[in-house]
């Protein structure tokens, strides 16, 4: 929980700062520059200032849930002084570049093949399949956790998982109908593509789980939304009600897949972050270029006869794949080997607990404190 409370009071500072420049500064096609630094220019006087300043704030909570996302994939074994220089640099050299690419007007967003780039309503893009990619870099370079096989952590409460879930299932109807930036048509078709492809997801993977271990459990069905509302991020506001079905049915089981297969390979993904919000990302950003309708959006997809719009999503997951894992990988390497930073608590600490040894506090009063 801190890594995700230190980034919601870390990131919003560097955003107004300077994160929010690069990434919305006019600069170039691959960055932006420090015209906004402090968000200068950005006052009640300027033409339209209040919408702006809504922007602004609006952007940064995706600037917030990025690295936390991260989080997932090495909890219980990340050091925290290390991880909060690390999505400093992050947010400075990953996520803002790839922002500017595909919202900020950079070249993703001015297309590759043609006039029309990719498309990423909400995220799809810009947030998942980049903590995919940085997710599973981390996990690897962090490696196991120490006393344990990958993947043994299981959820201490099954109630507050789907009440986390329900949260957060709501909530996302902020993310996505909200990135509209108005209240019309498209943001209540992104609403109604929201909750409909989690549903699916849901029930899919229910089903699946059923099939395969005969159990339908109760992490499940949330695992299961949370990839469905991943996948039809990009999509909520260029497709219509059937292609949210087939986005959350397939996402479902694609991300069901990943899950399995993860947890063989080794990795220790403790949260399944790639397998759910990398995979069921970079799936629904593909998926939105086969059902993109014409009708709600204004751009043809692959089924309405455009099969450029795929090569433009694929070029946007590629890039975006390649770049942040890249970069994750080299920040995370210098970070290691700099004399007291480091990757990895010492063992005694991880051990023993990150709670006591490094807050100085304990999660429950039931861990045995004196």
């Amino acid at each position: 929980m801190m890594y995700c409370f230190a980034a919601m009071a870390l990131m919003p500072v560097i955003w107004v700062l300077w994160g929010y420049s690069l990434a919305f500064g006019e600069g170039n096609a691959f960055i932006g520059d420090f015209s906004f630094f402090l968000l200068n220019g950005i006052n009640m006087t300027s033409p339209e200032a209040g919408s702006e300043i809504m922007f602004v704030i609006f952007q940064g909570m995706f600037a917030i849930i990025t690295p936390a996302l991260i989080t997932g994939a090495f909890v219980e074994r990340f050091k925290f002084s290390t991880y909060l220089i690390f999505i400093t640099i992050w947010v400075t050299l990953v996520y803002a570049p790839v922002c500017h690419w595909v919202w900020g007007g950079g070249w993703i967003s001015q297309g590759v093949f043609g006039d029309q780039g990719a498309l990423d309503f909400a995220g799809g893009t810009v947030v998942h399949p980049k903590c995919r990619c940085c997710a599973l870099v981390a996990a690897w370079m962090v490696g196991k956790k120490r006393g344990g096989a990958a993947g043994t952590i299981v959820a201490h409460n099954v109630p507050y998982v789907i009440l986390g879930a329900s949260i957060l299932w709501f909530g996302w109807f902020g993310f996505n109908a909200g990135s509209e930036l108005a209240a019309d048509g498209i943001a209540a078709n992104a609403f109604l593509t929201t909750n409909t492809a989690a549903a699916m997801a849901a029930l899919t993977w229910l089903v699946i789980s059923g099939l395969h271990t005969g159990k339908m459990s109760a992490v499940g069905a949330a695992t299961g939304a949370v990839a469905g509302l991943v996948a039809i991020t990009p999509a909520c506001g260029w497709v219509d009600v059937g292609g949210a079905l087939m986005i959350g049915l397939s996402a479902s089981v694609v991300c069901y897949l990943c899950a399995i297969g993860m947890e063989k390979s080794g990795v220790d993904d403790a949260l399944v972050v790639f397998g759910v919000h990398g995979i069921g990302g970079a799936w629904g950003a593909l998926m939105t270029g086969v059902f993109a309708s014409e009708a709600i959006g204004g751009v043809k997809g692959l089924l309405e006869g455009n099969g450029t719009i795929v090569l433009e999503q694929l070029v946007g997951i590629v890039a975006t794949f390649l770049y942040s894992g890249i970069a994750t990988f080299i920040i995370l390497k210098v970070l290691d080997v700099i004399p007291g930073l480091g990757l990895q608590e010492p063992e005694n600490i991880e051990m023993s607990g990150l709670d006591v040894n490094v807050h100085g506090e304990r999660g429950y009063v039931s861990d045995g404190a004196d």
